[in-house]
Order: C-alpha cells, then structure tokens, then sequence
C-alpha cells in the first residue's frame, strides 16, 4: 500500500531501460516518496531488470501504475510540472527544483494533486509532452553537458521535496558530547598557555603577547565538543609527562 503522506506523483515517459525505472524507484523512496507513474516504457512491464536495481525499493515497482500515453497518465491531476535542462518556445513558468517542491508541497496542502513529469533518458521530453505541463522545472545544469540521467533527475526533485519537510541543520554534534562552552575552552587555552610559556615557546619576549593573542584567537575558530576539550588537555598533560621522563 502507498504510504499516506500527501505526495506528488512522479510520472515517468517512455522510460527506455528497466535499470533506469529501477533506479528511479530507489531514488523516489529514499526521500519518502512512492507514487510512481510509467508511461509506455520501451522494454515492456513488467521488467526484471527494474527489480534488480530497485533493491529495496520493489515495492514502488510492484504498486506502479502503467499508462499508455500521457494524457491518462496525468489526467486525473490539476498541476503537472515538466522536468527538462533545455530551453523550450513554450512559454510557462519556470521553477528550479527547490522552488518547484516548495510550490508544489503548497498546492497538495491545499488539497491540490500533483504530477512531476520525466523524460526518457535519450533525448529528455518532447514538446508534446512539456505542452501538456503547467510549469517546468530547470536543473541549472553544465550548459555544455546539460543531460541529465533519468534517475539523477528523480533523486534531484525528491530530495527538494523531502528537503521542506525535514530540514537538516548545517551542523550537527553529537548529544551525549555537547558543545564545550566558554569557560572550558578558557581553561583550555590558559592550559596551553602555560605549558608552552615553560617550554620557552613564547620567544622572542617582545612578540609574546601577539602569539598568545593568535592562539586565543585559534581556540575561538574552532568548533570544539567537550570530548574535544578533554582530548586536547589530555595530549598536553602527556606531551609534559614525556618531557619529565626524558
């Protein structure tokens, strides 16, 4: 059974090779999305080539709905967009992908369905095909290699989709180790500085304030974890105890 997340279709033209729908269908399904559309594809369906590079994503596949042509594929929805690199004549609005996704998460909201067209891998769509599209969606691809492979595609839109519904931090750190905070890496630094100021590193005296403003200002850069911290103060009280040894 498809999941019930409110989705996009994603509607596949004359896909000409079953690794490609396979692989479309493992793309779709990372980020979430099984509503999967073929439209006359060249080597027939069902295709065991497909399931082999689905992997575990057979179940897209299996729940696949087959169409003869475009119209009835795309019939019973109110917004379709065409994915294509190339410039067209026809004159409609054009979305980038994450603007598309952000559109299109919009419209099935407000109770809208939607469609998400890809062309066959050789040539990309036809202009019959894009006419019948409400917008476009254009990859700012490489203009002078602006082919883009059928599951490449797929894993571009899905992941725009999946982006708005689960947005991902810049950084991230781990829980259990937390950020060190201000007095920790203080202590850090007047650690340091007073290992290194036995060690005569701080030399000549007259340059010695401005080192020790640079490492300061190292410490400061640096996005430390309390694990971190521990670790650094560890590595200079061994670095000492090695020296006393000698």
């Amino acid at each position: 059974m498809p999941s019930p997340d409110q989705q996009p279709a994603f509607v596949l033209i004359r896909p000409q090779m079953g690794e490609n729908i396979g692989a479309a269908a493992r793309a779709m399904w990372n980020f979430g999305l099984d509503r999967m559309r073929i439209v006359d594809p060249r080597d027939g369906w069902p295709n065991q080539k497909a399931v082999v590079m689905a992997s575990g994503a057979g179940r897209l596949l299996d729940e696949a709905q087959l169409f003869d042509d475009t119209p009835s594929a795309i019939g019973d929805c109110d917004f379709v967009y065409a994915t294509t690199a190339r410039p067209r004549d026809l004159t409609k609005p054009v979305f980038t992908p994450e603007a598309a996704m952000k559109d299109a998460r919009a419209r099935i909201a407000a109770g809208g369905k939607v469609a998400v067209m890809f062309g066959p891998e050789r040539a990309g769509m036809e202009n019959d095909d894009i006419a019948r599209a409400n917008a476009i969606i254009s990859v700012p691809v490489n203009p002078e290699f602006a082919s883009l492979n059928l599951a490449q595609c797929v894993l571009l839109t899905g992941y725009e989709w999946r982006r708005e519904a689960v947005p991902v931090p810049d950084v991230t750190v781990s829980a259990m180790a937390g950020w060190a905070e201000q007095i920790e890496i203080e202590k850090l630094g007047a650690h340091f500085e007073e290992r290194l100021d036995e060690a005569g590193f701080f030399f000549p005296e007259h340059k010695a304030a401005n080192m020790k403003l640079n490492l300061r200002n190292l410490w400061s850069r640096m996005p430390l974890t309390r694990a971190d911290v521990q670790m650094l103060h560890g590595v200079m009280r061994q670095m000492v105890r090695w020296k006393e040894r000698g």
